[in-house]
């Protein structure tokens, strides 16, 4: 198994991974090479693939906006799982960010994602109650949940 920064020719293995996993959600513009290609160039240093046999395997889309961490989108294969692949992803995402500065990292889950948020709860990331979170698009975006 190789574990490597991922790159924008990743891409299309990487949504293939995406596509895959269960309870995940995307968009049309932000998910696209052209958003996924802005967001590495923006943050190079830390977003990460696990590749086995020139298969994309394990993938976390993370960065930071100079101030807060922010972890967009993990996703190991179902057939992979619990082999360390998660947890191995995200101690590099977490050491790359703190080696920028980074002291907080946040993340959102969907609430009916019996797989992710045992994870994340197993890795030390808390539910906030005291928040509300809000969005709104600035153009229109279509939805892709998995």
């Amino acid at each position: 198994m190789e574990f490597r920064l991922m790159t924008i020719d990743d891409y299309p293995k990487v949504w293939d991974l995406w596509m895959s996993s269960k309870n995940m959600g995307f968009n049309d513009k932000d998910d696209s090479p052209e958003g996924i290609a802005r967001y590495l160039k923006r943050n190079p240093t830390s977003s990460f693939v696990a590749i086995q046999d020139d298969r994309v395997v394990g993938v976390i889309l993370s960065g930071h906006d100079g101030r807060r961490g922010f972890i967009h989108h993990m996703a190991v294969a179902e057939d992979c799982r619990r082999q360390g692949i998660a947890k191995t992803l995200l101690s590099m995402a977490l050491s790359a960010l703190k080696e920028e500065g980074i002291t907080k990292v946040a993340l959102l889950v969907f609430k009916y994602n019996d797989v992710g948020n045992p994870f994340w709860e197993s890795q030390g990331f808390t539910v906030r109650e005291d928040l509300n979170y809000r969005n709104k698009a600035l153009v229109e975006l279509t939805r892709i949940d998995t």
